[in-house]
């Protein structure tokens, strides 16, 4: 009976009328066509000359002609071009065979498999949960990484961004959680990645063992704009399917950045009005409505979502990493001063926070992760007169203490890549560092 209705539900969404236009004209990344009358969202294929028919999407109108952005270059269309709709308007097909695969924006296996066995018709631009249906966080989901598990701890649906510069260890950390985590399922989306670092990030950072329960969405930076949009919202359509399977989801995306960059490209090529740094108001508008997909329901399963923002020159009050602080449940900053001591994860503890960090704890860990900040903190504040030697001991006694503890605190915040502590070890491991003297 279950592949019966999967069939009947292909069937409802056959489109029996064959739609026809034509291209008219080519601006940049854009097509006009006229003759067809489709809503935004809705997928066409266009017949190139000399060259197999691409797929493309309609993302607005202009002076009564449909405007078409192609998920190919736009290399071989010319007015005259046939244009037809290509039916299943934002439905893509999900199932379990995705386990342990690698899939492009569209869906379509780049692992040199053959192609997965989708059961499962879901919408791809789906309507966030009801606020009144989610159930409040109240367990802790373990990432596998240290300070995180014991300071910066995430609950099961809660969503946090992973804020840092280029080349300081986003990649390394979100395979690290991967591989690590406690959760079901991991769903990663690379979108706008180097095409040079996939494998890289697949066989380095993920590994065989993490790639089994995971299922890998990848759109690179030399791919159409929309392509990368695409992706970002498959990779969330993907973690909704296995959700509502009644898993545990830790769904990662590197990065909303670079999601929020394609944005903007297609923004500026319909004509939107650029505002600060160029980025149109559509993108800020896409951010909620993609981010707020992730998070709990009223039936079992969660997804966690784990989101890099890139910022630009470090610079975290740049107007993506802005709009994400206000929109996430807390956020994890990497800073290049840690990464150029060697200081792996390069997590910075007091820049860094987790607003469930209070509900997901005992007293006791919440207590000693204060302690461990304020240690921290007093050690920064002196770090200077430490350096110089004009610190004497015994003028303030935190400070004296964060000085004997401050190798066995480095200590604890760092951890190897391959290294996996569970939410319970960190908790204890926590606990025992501030028992010292």
């Amino acid at each position: 009976m279950s592949r019966l209705a999967a069939y009947h539900a292909a069937l409802e969404q056959v489109d029996t009328l064959r739609q026809l236009g034509r291209v008219t004209q080519v601006v940049g990344l854009v097509a006009e066509a006229e003759g067809l009358a489709l809503p935004v969202g809705a997928a066409v294929r266009l017949h190139l000359e000399d060259a197999a028919p691409a797929l493309g999407e309609v993302v607005g109108f202009r002076a009564g002609r449909m405007l078409l952005m192609p998920y190919a270059e736009t290399r071989g269309l010319r007015p005259g071009c046939l244009v037809e709709s290509a039916g299943g308007e934002g439905l893509v097909r999900v199932g379990p065979a995705l386990l342990g695969r690698v899939v492009d924006g569209l869906g379509r296996a780049i692992d040199g498999r053959p192609e997965p066995d989708h059961r499962a018709l879901y919408p791809l631009y789906n309507d966030p949960p009801p606020p009144m249906s989610r159930r409040r966080i109240t367990e802790p989901v373990d990432v596998g990484v240290r300070v995180i598990n014991a300071m910066l701890t995430l609950g099961k649906g809660q969503r946090v961004g992973i804020f840092s510069g280029s080349g300081v260890g986003k990649s390394t950390l979100m395979g690290m959680v991967a591989r690590h985590t406690a959760a079901d399922v991991s769903v990663v989306g690379l979108i706008g990645e180097r095409g040079r670092e996939v494998r890289d990030f697949i066989e380095r950072d993920l590994g065989p063992e993490g790639l089994k329960r995971s299922v890998v969405v990848v759109a690179t930076s030399d791919q159409p704009a929309l392509v990368r949009i695409r992706a970002a919202y498959l990779a969330t359509t993907i973690a909704e399917f296995f959700r509502d399977q009644g898993a545990d989801v830790v769904l990662m995306m590197d990065s909303v950045t670079r999601f929020a960059l394609a944005a903007r490209e297609v923004g500026l090529s319909i004509g939107e009005p650029p505002t600060t740094k160029g980025y149109t108001p559509s993108v800020f508008a896409q951010l909620p409505r993609l981010l707020e997909r992730a998070g709990t329901t009223e039936h079992s399963g969660s997804i966690t979502g784990i989101y890099t923002v890139l910022v630009e020159g470090d610079d975290v009050t740049e107007p993506v990493a802005d709009a994400m602080r206000s929109i996430l449940d807390g956020h994890v900053v990497l800073t290049r001063r840690l990464a150029d001591q060697g200081h792996y994860p390069a997590i910075e503890v007091l820049g860094s926070v987790s607003r469930l960090v209070g509900e997901l704890n005992p007293g006791e860990v919440l207590a000693a992760g204060r302690g461990l900040a304020e240690l921290l903190a007093a050690y920064r504040r002196a770090e200077d007169l430490i350096n110089i030697g004009a610190y004497a001991e015994g003028t303030n006694p935190r400070i004296d203490r964060a000085l004997k503890l401050m190798d066995s605190i480095n200590a604890f915040l760092r951890q190897g890549q391959d290294e996996g502590v569970s939410l319970q070890a960190s908790r204890e491991q926590l606990l025992a560092l501030m028992k010292e003297r």
